[in-house]
């Protein structure tokens, strides 16, 4: 799964095979999806990524019962995750229609990762649920299982919908012959692998994800078509820019990445798709190494940069490299971060989200670790795990809350109180503050930076006339139907 440099890759295997405790083989909990699958061959346990595809059987039970029942083709998945002493592989399988499983929609292909090289297992189910928030374009959805292979009970994963093209994937059309075909692109700085296509534009380099097989035409035709892009960002206007990619999306994919310190934003698992003529960052994929878990003793800048929780690591990567020196790029980042603040200072919050998800998860997280070691794995491009789940565990908490704080500084973010109707700021909900409304709207005074605004929208985001009469309302003691005169707090940035 996990694109890094040979050179820095060092794999310590303590053993060869789990030692399978029948407690956790047996105490599945009903709350938790299990999977169970059994290859044809019966050879699940030596699978590897250059047996390709092979046969098998899988029953997906969920946990309110329901099952699917069917034959599949199943597939070691990955890179580092799928070396040979890697013994909880991830997988990729497929059926022989579309099929829902677990909620999710409808699929052949579907992706269980094993977050091996994570000693919290949270960390892809974080980002992923931050994407989600962040409301990127076709975030995946996720579902933690317990997984059987072949009797063997190879304890949690995360079963995801991988990134294709699709009615309930990435919703683009790739069959179109108007002269805007869609496509959906993984940035890939240097990989090659067989039976994938390449193209190349402006230094940036992409394997073609959708369509997987194209024709030369269409090689040509996504190369000029990025050619453009790359050319508008680089000389483009604003509004220029704006009707080239969808800026809101590139934004929101930027801060996702920025704060979890991606290890892979500048090599690979990065997406961007082309529909109906506009470019969109995403979706979100692959956030095992990201979130601290880099090894900042290595003579890499990149695992310097994200072990640490200062300092901005993604503005010189893939298309960022034109975006983020933009003052208003920097400021659409700003109000996304805004926007999303509260959240992301919840993640790390006591009783906050990852602590809901450590409790919620806890007893499925003890059984895998009672299997496999929480440091069993380790690569050197990687944190070296702690001792202890809880150690890990704390890091992790302890990491994102120091990442949020650096941020919410570096981008001016704070924390902004005010009386609803209180126009001018003093403190107190008077007729002066109807007077300054109607100057306001009538042009006879400036709206101090929209902050007059904020503090008059009483009936919705922006304030009129009527604000102005149901302030009268509430100074004469009438009933209104808004909260005048209530404390209300909202992020703001410099």
């Amino acid at each position: 799964m996990k694109r890094v440099f040979s050179f820095v890759l060092i794999l310590i295997m303590l053993f060869s095979f789990p030692c399978i405790s029948p407690s956790a083989a047996t105490s599945q909990n009903p709350s938790v999806p299990k999977i169970e699958i059994t290859t044809d061959a019966g050879n699940g346990l030596s699978l590897e990524k250059a047996d390709g595809y092979v046969g098998a059987h899988i029953t997906i039970t969920d946990a309110d019962g329901s099952a699917v029942d069917d034959t599949i083709s199943l597939k070691v998945r990955g890179n580092s995750t799928a070396m040979e002493h890697v013994t909880k592989k991830s997988f990729n399988f497929k059926f022989a229609k579309k099929t829902e499983i677990l909620g999710m929609g409808k699929g052949k292909k579907w992706a269980l990762l094993a977050n091996c090289f994570d000693p919290t297992l949270l960390r892809n189910y974080l980002a992923f649920d931050l994407a989600q928030e962040l409301d990127l374009p076709y975030t995946s959805q996720q579902r933690y299982a317990e997984v059987w292979l072949d009797g063997s009970y190879r304890g949690c994963y995360t079963v995801y919908e991988p990134v294709q093209e699709g009615t309930d994937r990435v919703d683009i059309d790739i069959e179109s012959n108007d002269g805007k075909k869609d496509f959906l692109l993984e940035y890939e700085a240097s990989r090659t692998e067989a039976d994938v296509s390449y193209v190349s534009a402006g230094g940036l380099r992409f394997a073609m994800s959708d369509p997987d097989e194209p024709t030369e035409d269409q090689l040509a035709y996504v190369t000029d078509t990025l050619n453009n892009i790359i050319n508008t960002l680089k000389n483009g206007t604003e509004e220029e820019i704006r009707q080239t990619i969808d800026v809101n999306s590139f934004a929101k994919f930027y801060l996702l990445n920025e704060y979890a310190k991606t290890g892979d934003f500048g090599l690979s698992s990065v997406f961007f798709f082309y529909k109906d003529g506009v470019l969109y960052a995403g979706p979100a994929w692959d956030y095992d190494l990201a979130l601290g878990n880099l090894n900042g003793d290595l003579n890499s800048t990149a695992a310097k940069q994200g072990s640490r929780t200062d300092g901005i690591m993604q503005a010189d990567k893939n298309f960022y490299r034109l975006l983020t020196g933009k003052d208003w790029f920097q400021t659409e980042v700003k109000r996304v971060y805004a926007q999303h603040y509260d959240y992301i200072e919840n993640i790390s919050a006591d009783s906050g989200q990852l602590d809901a998800l450590r409790a919620e998860n806890q007893a499925l997280f003890d059984r895998n670790f009672s299997v496999w070691n929480v440091n069993r794995w380790w690569l050197n491009y990687q944190k070296p795990p702690q001792r202890t789940y809880d150690d890990n565990f704390n890091f992790l908490k302890t990491w994102c809350a120091e990442r949020h704080l650096w941020l919410t500084d570096y981008y001016g973010l704070y924390r902004y109180s005010y009386l609803r109707g209180d126009s001018d700021g003093n403190g107190k909900v008077d007729i002066l503050d109807v007077t300054l409304i109607q100057r306001v709207i009538a042009n006879v005074q400036s709206d101090d930076n929209g902050m007059i605004a904020l503090r008059s929208a009483l009936s919705g985001d922006t304030f009129d006339i009527t604000d102005a009469t149901y302030l009268q309302r509430y100074i004469a003691q009438m009933p209104t139907p808004y909260p005048i005169n209530e404390t209300a707090q909202t992020i703001l940035y410099s």
